[in-house]
């Protein structure tokens, strides 16, 4: 994608540079090790600029094609691949999850976790594809602690201590189809392992395991060449390490490079967290929905369906403003995206009909149809809800909006 002059699109350059001090502050501070920061509008780059380091005990600078771990902005890209295939007419948003993957045909939701078993009722209605779009359906995640099932979630050793899944696909679906659903199908948001299952349902349904899928009608077609399920040997150069905040302040090596999982291909393919992606690619992946589909002649959805997934799809009750730490204010949910409906509740510098989400390494997107604009901010420490740098960006980008 082109750069362009920020006043040429109606951005101050100077407001911009703003990003930086905020930005570069956090990594002299010690609390981030360094940030890809890009803003785009009406297709052109504005803003783009490294700060920091990539790899901070081998003294590697940020570089503009490093490779991040994403984590769940994959499920941006999950949800796009399968509504790709909902397009060809092989299934219907209403369809029961059931008819591709029996085992969450009786899938129990707990009752009362009191006593010596937890008691457990029937489902009052199936699980259904568009429930794990809208996260839905039930299922949770083990970092939660508002509900017994979060427990029996740590307790089934689902994922390990980078939140990556290490067990077949059969297996998975064995695994959570024992565990008991947090609510009733329907009944309430929560974010959850829904995008994974759809990880899932997606190779169920087209017939191939869901790397070659994603690389085939995704990644090839809009260039992402560094965007997959691992990071190859010929690219490890490339990778940055993930840290977290130490006890005493300063950065905790979390994963590096030489030593990380995501070095080889996982037993698991998981729609939910598992790729890893540069500042570029994903911008490419974001432009072509800011599109309505396609980008630079290649189309990926029909205009009709981007519509629909990024419209409103909960009603009133299931407002996901009150979980944490994925707090919500002023959005509800789309099919794979957050978008927001409020932008005064929201207390950010957004528009309504804005979307996007992040990822737990604390990495984030947004896109925003109203002003032609998208913002991407990849870094690498966990867990994302450390700092308010995802929020403040969004701010910042606003605020050096003039035209």
């Amino acid at each position: 994608m082109d750069t362009i002059t920020p006043e040429d699109v109606g951005f101050s350059a100077s407001r911009l540079d703003r990003i930086g001090a905020v930005m570069q502050g956090y990594v002299e501070e010690g609390k981030l090790p360094g940030v890809v920061a890009t803003v785009a509008r009406h297709g052109k780059i504005v803003y783009r600029e490294r700060f920091g380091m990539m790899d901070v005990e081998a003294a590697k600078p940020m570089q503009f094609d490093t490779i991040f771990r994403i984590y769940s902005m994959t499920k941006a890209v999950a949800s796009v691949a399968l509504m790709m295939l909902y397009e060809e007419g092989r299934f219907q948003l209403h369809d029961p999850v059931s008819r591709f993957i029996p085992e969450l045909a009786d899938v129990k939701v707990l009752v009362d976790a009191e006593g010596a078993s937890p008691a457990v009722t029937d489902l009052k209605r199936a699980i259904t594809i568009k429930h794990l779009l809208t996260h839905t359906a039930g299922f949770t995640y083990d970092f939660f602690d508002d509900s017994p099932v979060d427990g029996m979630y740590r307790e089934a050793s689902l994922v390990d201590r980078l939140g990556l899944f290490d067990l077949s696909r059969e297996a998975f679906i064995e695994k959570l189809a024992a565990l008991p659903l947090v609510s009733q199908p329907g009944d309430a948001w929560r974010y959850s392992m829904a995008t994974d299952v759809l990880g899932c349902l997606i190779e169920v349904v087209a017939g191939v395991t869901l790397d070659v899928f994603l690389e085939d009608r995704l990644f090839r077609p809009l260039g992402m060449e560094d965007t997959g399920f691992h990071v190859p040997e010929a690219k490890l150069e490339r990778f940055a390490a993930m840290y977290g905040p130490a006890e005493h302040g300063g950065l905790n090596l979390l994963d590096a490079p030489a030593a990380s999982p995501f070095r080889k291909p996982p037993r698991f393919l998981s729609g939910g967290i598992g790729l890893v992606s540069t500042a570029a690619d994903y911008l490419r992946f974001t432009q072509m929905l800011l599109n309505g589909g396609q980008l630079e002649g290649t189309r990926l959805l029909g205009r009709k369906t981007v519509e629909l997934m990024t419209s409103n799809h909960l009603p009133d009750e299931l407002i996901p403003i009150r979980l944490q730490p994925h707090t919500l204010h002023g959005c509800d949910f789309g099919l794979g995206f957050r978008v927001v409906v409020n932008a005064a509740q929201a207390g950010l510098l957004t528009s309504e009909g804005e979307y996007g989400w992040g990822g737990a390494a604390s990495t984030s997107f947004f896109i925003d149809p109203k002003e032609d604009l998208i913002g991407l901010l990849l870094t690498q420490l966990m867990p994302s809800r450390t700092y308010p740098n995802r929020n403040q960006f969004r701010v910042l980008v606003g605020q050096a909006l003039v035209d």
